[in-house]
This record gives structure tokens, sequence and C-alpha cells, in this order.
């Protein structure tokens, strides 16, 4: 695993914003043409996750918009395609539970099409508790 060669960090000045925003953008089904301008402001809103191997190059990215207090969502997955197969996904979703955890939040939404069992690895499941849950969907950002 990546672990001992990889270092995750939070710092939102860390980043590679030209980097994350190329990827997510133009390597995710789920932003497509999203804009860096959007990208910058998404990221000031959320806790930012950056992986970055030995020579400091960003090599992963998740966020989590959250009130650090009950309700989390986490959001822009991703690993580089150079960096796949190295158990960075894990790594990542280790200290994204470990801080979830440390905050004592109850909740932690995700969306996926392709990832289901990397995220019931960590304890995600299909929602099926007590609330109905719901949502709206405004077309005007992609």
């Amino acid at each position: 695993m990546g672990s001992e060669a990889h270092e995750i960090s939070t710092d939102p000045e860390r980043l590679d914003r030209e980097w994350v925003h190329r990827v997510i953008s133009t390597e995710t089904y789920w932003a497509e043409g999203r804009t860096r301008e959007d990208m910058d402001h998404a990221i000031a809103h959320s806790l930012p996750y950056g992986v970055y191997d030995a020579s400091g190059k960003q090599v992963a990215f998740a966020r989590l918009v959250t009130d650090r207090t009950y309700f989390a969502w986490l959001s822009d997955v991703f690993v580089d395609r150079t960096a796949r197969g190295q158990g960075l996904s894990k790594l990542l979703m280790e200290r994204i539970v470990a801080d979830a955890e440390a905050m004592g939040l109850r909740r932690v939404l995700l969306a996926t099409d392709d990832a289901q069992g990397l995220y019931r690895q960590f304890g995600f499941g299909d929602i099926g508790d007590e609330y109905s849950w719901m949502y709206r969907v405004w077309a005007t950002r992609p």
C-alpha cells in the first residue's frame, strides 16, 4: 500500500489547484466541464484532502462538505490514473473516516456509480434508515 510513500494533507494552500480542476473537470463522469471558478469555490467551502507522493506531487483528491458536527457529504474522490493500484483510495478513505469519527458526525453521504465496493469496506451502505431521503437538482452547473 502507498501509505509510507504518500502524505495526506487538508491544507487548502497545498493543493495543486490546476491539477484538481483538470482531472475533476475532464476525467470524471460527475463533473465534466466544471469551471475552475466553481472548483475553487467548492474547495473554499469544503474540507479538502490532497494526497501527495514522496516528491510532493499531488496524486489524489477528495473533499468533505460538512458542518463538522452532524453531517457531511463526501465528494470529488479521485486518484490519478498514474497512481492507481497503490492503495491510495483506501488510504484516503481511512483518513476521511477517521476525521469524520473524530468530529462526531452522525451521517456522511456520498453518491457513486462505480466505487460501491470501496465505500462498503469503510461502512457505507445503501440508504435504508428511518428517514425518507429526498433531493432537488438544479441543472445550472455541471
